[in-house]
């Protein structure tokens, strides 16, 4: 057994809890993280403000897609390699 499926091993149970706390906690999180972006926004004086909203933008995706796991909900398959 290699390194990687060793810590995927180890990481399958730890996979479902954090998904049914992101379906169960997802507004709180997202509140957070909002919060977040404000306060690191402010401190930067938005100088960085594009690049704090894409990153809490895609920080809820993540959030949203962790919980739909749970749900049943599936995403589109990878386009296939040329």
């Amino acid at each position: 057994m290699g390194f990687m499926d060793n810590l995927k091993a180890k990481l399958g149970p730890a996979k479902g809890k954090v998904s049914d706390l992101a379906q169960q906690h997802g507004g709180k999180i997202d509140q957070g993280l909002d919060k977040a972006a404000r306060a690191v926004d402010q401190r930067t004086k938005g100088k960085y403000s594009d690049k704090i909203e894409t990153g809490r933008s895609k920080a809820k995706d993540a959030v949203d897609k962790m919980a739909r796991k749970d749900e049943g909900g599936s995403t589109p398959p990878p386009p296939p390699a040329r």
